[in-house]
């Protein structure tokens, strides 16, 4: 069975993609998700507030902060290219021992470092870049618009700035999804990526603070994000990589029936070890060869909302189907 296909116009041997997390982080991980048969693997992101705590801690351990004086910037950008050093030592080393797609993966909230981090990542030798650009609507001066105008000058100005591919993350978050997303991929990416995981915070009552709370998706999370590959994979520009709820290769052969062009999984990873990447290709390529496909392309998208179908009709006539007895 062939699972060659591509992403973001890089060819890979597999669709199943590891995510970015903490498994994507060391290169010992990175080698075993490679001979497991992951097609690509993203790198856990750079946070742009990491590299600021950074800043801060070790400025703060050689002198207060107000003793640099005009000297602070210049002093804080060293400490930032030391903070940042191993993450690109990785990617380097990385392109030395593997022989799949390295994509880098980074989380600004300023204008400035998306542009220095994005430049970056592309001198030290990604193959790709996804922009994991989680905003939360948790501002209520931050509108609809600002928030699309924010994706538009981010997307627009370093597509000028790199030449590697450019993949977009996103979020659940979007009042207007599908019109978001199919005017995001006309504006020149490569690939969105569906979607991102947040963060769960919980409040421990006794301590009265927050604190974490679980935040591995779970199998029932598939459902959301497969709807949307549905709604949109044949109304984009650009290929959408399925990420949450993904943790079998029945979850696997789902997103591609609804049109994804790969899958990627972290929480899967976090349960079973990097070694299930190879379960989850041995699984696709089963159902392949049980229902008689060579290829990828012969039922990737079969099950897609087709380009001139009104989605929210399609839907509502499965509804009333499945509770009407329509």
């Amino acid at each position: 069975m062939d699972t060659k296909t591509k992403y973001l116009g890089l060819d890979i041997e597999s669709p199943i993609i590891a995510g970015s997390c903490g498994l994507t982080n060391s290169i010992a991980d990175l080698e075993k998700l490679e001979a497991a048969g992951a097609g690509a693997i993203v790198l856990k992101s750079i946070f742009e507030e990491q590299i600021i705590y950074d800043i801060k801690r070790n400025l703060s351990m050689m002198a207060p902060t107000d003793n640099y004086g005009m000297s602070y910037e210049y002093v804080a950008s060293h400490v930032a290219d030391d903070s940042l050093s191993k993450h690109f030592e990785l990617i380097k080393e990385a392109k030395k021992r593997l022989h799949i797609p390295i994509v880098g993966s980074i989380n600004c909230f300023s204008f400035e470092n998306w542009m220095t981090y994005t430049q970056r990542f592309q001198d030290a030798g990604c193959d790709a870049l996804e922009l994991n650009m989680a905003i939360l609507p948790y501002e209520t001066s931050l509108s609809c618009d600002d928030v699309e105008r924010l994706f538009s000058n981010v997307i627009n100005t370093l597509r000028k700035a790199v030449s590697i591919p450019i993949s977009v993350k996103v979020s659940k978050n979007f009042t207007d999804m599908a019109n978001f997303m199919q005017r995001l991929s006309w504006m020149g990416i490569d690939g969105i990526t569906m979607f991102n995981k947040a963060l769960n915070v919980d409040i421990d009552v006794e301590k009265m603070e927050l604190c974490h709370a679980p935040s591995l998706s779970t199998p029932d999370e598939i459902y959301e994000t497969m709807r949307w590959v549905a709604i949109l994979s044949k109304k984009l520009r650009c290929s959408i990589s399925a990420s949450t709820g993904v943790h079998t290769a029945t979850d696997v052969v789902k997103m591609l029936l609804a049109g994804a062009g790969t899958v990627q999984v972290v929480s899967c990873l976090y349960k079973n070890g990097v070694d299930y990447m190879r379960q989850l290709n041995d699984g696709l390529r089963d159902w392949m060869k049980k229902h008689n496909y060579e290829h990828l392309d012969q039922f990737r998208g079969k099950l897609a909302v087709k380009p001139n179908e009104e989605a929210s009709l399609f839907f509502r006539t499965q509804f009333m189907k499945h509770f009407a007895q329509i």
